[in-house]
């Protein structure tokens, strides 16, 4: 089978002969998982997110950071987040087996604060431009957890990639939550730089904006030719591990 039949889009796949399969996470591998639910479960009340870097730290985000702490430790203790399992769930990414209930509400969560952060960041930015004036803080109040309340109902009744009953498509629908994830992870902080050291000017809001929507849209493509990690389709009936 020709790479062009397996796939038309992405410029590399990743073969059943190019992977080492491991039958056991080390535990420095799970350990190193934790820090990344710990920040996608503390960011998920967004408005409180505005807040933190906003202002800082205050008591709230405190209270909120020691339960998240609390519940991701006894979560990954017991090989209930995604990457802290003793051993890795999926070894065959086309086989169809089905998708334990941590992994859909992990990966849920992930995609309603992808969503809401980079349509959030975009709105406020356009009518910063149009009219003039800044109402990001208002945006997030009224409008975050409609946002990313509505990605986490698809997610419920399985209509997002990795959170579906079945694991039989993580081969492709991986490549894409780690490519949105990619974008905005990369877009976001070079957005906050901007706001820092940019003038508060229709101008420089509108660099701001042709600049995180240039990063969103060239890490896409990116993610779509597969040039990003863990964001290549993986050839169906391969063996391979997934994080």
């Amino acid at each position: 089978m020709t790479q062009a039949k397996v796939n038309t889009d992405a410029l590399y796949v990743e073969r059943d002969t190019d992977r080492m399969i491991r039958h056991r996470n080390k535990l420095h591998y799970r350990f190193n998982h934790w820090p990344i639910w710990i920040f996608v479960f503390f960011i998920a009340p967004g408005p409180l997110t505005f807040d933190l870097f906003e202002r800082g730290f205050d008591r709230r985000m405190v209270l909120w950071l020691g339960f998240v702490l609390l519940a991701t430790g006894i979560a990954g203790l017991r090989g209930r987040l995604p990457g802290c399992e003793p051993a890795p769930y999926i070894i065959r990414f086309t086989e169809d087996r089905p998708n334990p209930l941590y992994r859909r509400i992990c990966y849920t969560t992930a995609w309603g604060e992808v969503v809401a952060f980079a349509a959030l960041n975009i709105a406020g930015l356009v009518w910063a431009v149009v009219a003039g004036e800044w109402r990001m803080r208002q945006m997030y109040d009224i409008a975050y957890f409609p946002i990313a309340g509505t990605m986490w109902a698809l997610g419920a009744f399985g209509w997002l990639p990795r959170v579906k009953r079945s694991t039989q498509g993580e081969g492709h629908e991986r490549r894409y939550f780690y490519g949105s994830v990619w974008a905005v992870t990369i877009a976001q902080p070079v957005l906050w730089f901007l706001w820092k050291v940019a003038p508060a000017t229709r101008t420089g809001d509108a660099i701001k904006l042709v600049v995180f929507v240039g990063i969103l849209a060239a890490v896409g493509q990116m993610s779509r030719l597969g040039l990003l990690p863990r964001t290549r389709p993986i050839v169906p009936g391969e063996l391979a591990v997934s994080d």
